[in-house]
């Protein structure tokens, strides 16, 4: 009976690998310039990196719904994938594919099926750039379709919070997005207003590292990075500022990205135009697919390449600024390259 006991009390570990889809076929190009200097899934969002945001949420069980993308029909009682349908053209289903999957060794068969039948139906031949015996394998349409409806794929539901991150300025919907949340989940790291220190509005994330002045007013859905310096009376709101970013006395940085070692000048305002989406439109996509549209640039936040020079007392608006740029003059509605 004692070593019945015992028996009881051994935990057992169950170890699972987990996929965290961070990849496609356009490799960072809406993002840029942030990702000619760090792959998207490392860029900070409120303050950590991106994809440890999805390590956090698979360590964690919880309930997340959203519309309109990779669509589920589950069986509500075991979980079972029913149907699969990538990005349907009608409704499905409420229930979408957040891109994180659990696999066990028995799910790399039906891959090496997949190739092997893609390798004998010529697909190869007509795919530029690729060597012999290489190829695609699309997980979603593939193979998931495939499967559904066989036993073999199970969901599970999150209601945690979610949203695509394909630009930059979807980078900060994100932030303001997490950095809510951190009011329940990671509440020490929210900067909280202190006697002799800077007005802290509302969310605001700010590295333990940063040199932030006490008459600089931060917030709401702030992120300051590791080594920022913020002078004195400099307001920010909206905006991320990346490491080693040094903000002058009295700039404004509003709905805007900072990248990493750029500097803004004294008294110079750096904004962009807020281009969240539409609350009371379920079906509602977070920005446009192109930076363009009718030969314009689309009104969007304000993005400053690495190590990029903003002159004292200019306003740079709806802009973005390829690295390494050092400006001598005011620009709205550009790209400077």
């Amino acid at each position: 009976m004692r070593g019945q006991g015992l028996l009881d009390r051994v935990a057992v570990t169950i170890m699972l690998k987990a996929v965290i889809l961070i990849g496609g076929p356009q490799k960072g190009t809406r993002f840029r310039p942030l990702s000619f200097e760090v792959p998207k899934p490392l860029f900070p969002v409120a303050g950590v990196p991106m994809i440890q945001h999805h390590i956090e949420a698979c360590a964690q069980a919880n309930r997340t719904q959203s519309l309109n993308y990779g669509c589920i029909v589950e069986n509500p009682q075991t979980h079972e994938v029913l149907h699969y349908v990538e990005k349907p053209s009608t409704f499905i289903s409420d229930i979408i594919n957040c891109g994180i999957y659990l696999f066990s060794p028995e799910a790399l068969k039906p891959l090496r099926d997949v190739f092997q039948r893609n390798q004998q139906d010529g697909q190869l031949e007509d795919s530029p750039g690729l060597w012999p015996g290489a190829g695609t394998i699309r997980l979603e349409q593939d193979v998931f379709s495939a499967l559904a409806g066989q036993g073999q794929i199970y969901v599970h539901l999150t209601d945690g919070i979610w949203s695509q991150i394909k630009s930059a300025g979807s980078a900060l919907y994100a932030s303001r997005l997490y950095l809510s949340r951190y009011q329940d989940t990671h509440p020490e790291r929210l900067a909280k207003h202190t006697p002799g220190g800077p007005r802290i509005r509302g969310n605001v994330y700010i590295h333990p590292t940063a040199k932030v002045a006490p008459s600089a007013v931060l917030g709401p859905n702030v992120s300051i990075g590791k080594g920022v310096t913020v002078g004195e009376g400099v307001r920010l709101r909206e905006s991320i500022v990346l490491h080693g970013a040094t903000l002058q006395e009295h700039t404004c940085v509003l709905h805007s990205i900072v990248g990493w070692g750029s500097t803004v000048g004294r008294w110079a305002r750096v904004e962009g135009t807020p281009n969240d989406p539409n609350p009371n439109d379920p079906r509602a996509r977070m920005d446009s697919e192109s930076l363009f549209k009718d030969g314009k640039l689309l009104p969007a936040i304000t993005i400053l390449g690495c190590r990029v020079r903003i002159p004292a007392e200019v306003l740079i608006l709806n802009s973005i600024v390829l690295p390494h740029k050092e400006l001598s003059r005011s620009f709205t509605n550009q790209i400077i390259l």
